[in-house]
């Protein structure tokens, strides 16, 4: 290759440097899975090559040598030398379907033209190197080692008994070779399987990715759909309830449904654009923010127009985002269920951080924590919530009287 031409199918070390520099670590951990499954060839035979390949090399390779030793020496045995060496490669057709069969034929093939031909009549058996690397990786790994070592061992332990004018030299060559070739074939099955391995690693982690997107989208769908139509189911009784006696009241529930589907909508849509879009947030859906601490004050005045009086405490002036998601949400579906279940007329939510940890809690005075099919879905929301931050969250009664959602979120993992 010309050395100012980079192969088409490789990184230049400055383009590997910039996906260095510029990745993140999950960037990288990506850009790196698949590089490694991408093929180092640029490119890769067919199936029919890859099969006639072999004996092409093997024909090659071994008949003209045997053709020449036996015109040279014109006996018997030295065609029948020719057809071994016919047969030998012409077997490796069938290694596909009956790699374990064609190894043990090739290696008592290769044995019997052991015994007919000398030291210097032209290249070894080449078929047997192929048929021992070739069963290895398909399958048929114990047959080749036990039909390779009882015929090599059977020729040797023969041709002692036959007193046969063997040189030394020739015995330990090729007990080498044959040792050689089983550790390329074993090379190369190891090699497969590790590759295979990682695939299916990456496979798995991929499959494990897509089911924590599905869990995080449904935990996202179920806070803003709870929270949202429980709130607008309330003001919609409440402008039932007031429409004849005081329209005005009636007519300010009937704006806060308004604004409160919208936002529900707004939200929903964007998290539907995700599953939407095959790269990315679907243009279409609207750009909302995620909610943050900021938005805590409204949501406590969205629950105490519904008739539960709230009383919220924020000390923290700054989190990360995924922090102040986490809470807005815990502190959401709290309020959601002290509206819905816990029949209470006073909440108070606590916002701050002790030591090293973020701390919510939210108190009310109703009828305490529901469990089973009316409660536990929002419950296992929030604690999967404080969880994936590294933090806990805890139920008990609360000083008002009711229930108690603690959530504590360590510092150290998301301040850095």
């Amino acid at each position: 290759m010309h050395p100012g031409r980079q192969h088409p199918h490789r990184w230049s070390d400055a383009r590997w440097h910039d996906k260095w520099r510029d990745a993140d670590k999950a960037d990288f951990r990506e850009f790196a899975e698949e590089l490694a499954l991408r093929q180092q060839r640029p490119f890769r035979l067919s199936g029919t090559a890859r099969l006639v390949i072999p004996v092409a090399v093997s024909l090659f390779l071994q008949v003209p040598a045997a053709v020449f030793w036996a015109v040279r020496t014109p006996t018997e045995l030295g065609w029948v030398s020719v057809l071994l060496a016919l047969l030998g490669p012409l077997a490796l057709l069938l290694r596909r379907r009956f790699p374990g069969p064609v190894v043990a034929f090739v290696a008592a093939a290769a044995c019997v033209d052991f015994f007919l031909t000398t030291q210097d009549q032209g290249p070894p058996f080449v078929a047997l190197a192929f048929a021992i690397i070739l069963s290895i990786r398909h399958g048929a790994r114990i047959w080749a080692w036990i039909a390779v070592g009882t015929a090599w061992v059977g020729t040797v332990a023969v041709g002692l008994l036959l007193g046969l004018d063997w040189h030394p030299a020739r015995i330990a060559i090729t007990t080498l070779g044959i040792l050689i070739t089983f550790g390329i074939g074993e090379a190369l099955r190891t090699r497969q399987e590790n590759f295979e391995e990682f695939r299916r690693v990456v496979a798995q982690r991929k499959q494990t990715e897509v089911q924590a997107e599905r869990v995080r989208i449904a935990r996202e769908l179920h806070d803003v759909l709870a929270h949202s139509l429980s709130q607008i189911n309330v003001q919609a009784g409440v402008g039932l309830h007031l429409m004849d006696k005081q329209p005005e009241k009636a007519a300010e529930a009937l704006k806060s449904i308004k604004e409160t589907s919208k936002t529900a909508l707004d939200e929903v849509r964007s998290v539907l654009g995700v599953l939407r879009a095959e790269g990315g947030q679907d243009p279409s859906a609207p750009l909302v923010p995620e909610p943050d601490l900021s938005r805590l004050p409204g949501l406590a005045a969205s629950v105490t127009s519904q008739g539960v009086d709230v009383t919220l405490t924020n000390t923290l002036e700054t989190a990360p985002k995924a922090v102040q998601l986490a809470i807005y949400r815990i502190v959401q579906e709290s309020l959601t269920n002290v509206v819905r279940h816990a029949r209470a007329t006073r909440a108070s939510v606590t916002v701050g951080s002790d030591g090293n940890e973020y701390v919510v809690r939210v108190a009310d005075d109703g009828t305490g924590i529901l469990t089973g099919a009316d409660g536990g879905r929002g419950l296992l929301g929030m604690l999967e919530r404080a969880e994936l931050l590294g933090g806990t969250l805890t139920t008990g009664p609360s000083p008002l009287g009711g229930a108690l959602v603690t959530a504590r979120i360590p510092q150290k993992e998301h301040d850095s």
